[in-house]
């Protein structure tokens, strides 16, 4: 599942998060230089991850390029428990500086529906290609964040829908992560 995830983000930097008008892909309307929140180098406390369900034993770094500006920052951890569904699954925070504009734009994921995260806007989307994962986007300063559940595999209980965990975790999260 992390090929795939990491699979969809590299196709996101390569192709663009966003259509121009002239038919190009549009880039980061932030400056490359911005200097991300950065999920995968402790700016999540053990506690606040915790706190919020997930095991920090289990991070994996999906996108965390070691020097230099990113328009990624992408990092997974696994449940510790069941409280938002059960089933084998992962939850990806993505830090980026691309924006939700950009991101209802995408031309290889469906945005479902519009919602608000605490008070932040943000939309709910499925990419095309994996149906079996949900992403919660949200607005930040920075461009937005992403929130995605994925299930791990395909066979095993898959008990609950991931966009509702998905929403659920991004409501856990949003409040720790900047404005």
């Amino acid at each position: 599942m992390r090929a795939v995830v990491c699979g969809v983000v590299g196709a996101a930097v390569l192709a663009g998060c966003g259509r121009t008008e002239e038919g190009g892909s549009a880039g980061p309307t932030t400056s490359d230089a911005l200097e991300l929140f950065n999920p995968c180098r402790g700016a999540l406390s053990d506690a606040v991850l915790t706190s919020v369900g997930l095991d920090p034993a289990t991070k994996g770094v999906l996108t965390d390029p070691p020097t230099g500006p990113s328009a990624w920052r992408v990092c997974d951890w696994m449940p510790l428990d069941d409280r938002y569904g059960s089933g084998s699954r992962s939850v990806s925070v993505f830090s980026t500086s691309f924006t939700l504009d950009q991101a209802r734009q995408k031309e290889s994921a469906t945005v479902i529906g519009e919602t608000t995260v605490n008070s932040r806007a943000g939309l709910i989307s499925k990419e095309r290609s994996d149906r079996e994962s949900c992403y919660v986007s949200f607005e930040a300063e920075q461009g937005m964040f992403e929130i995605n559940v994925a299930w791990l595999s395909t066979e095993g209980a898959h008990v609950g829908d991931t966009c509702e965990m998905a929403a659920k975790y991004a409501a856990a999260l949003e409040p720790h992560l900047p404005k």
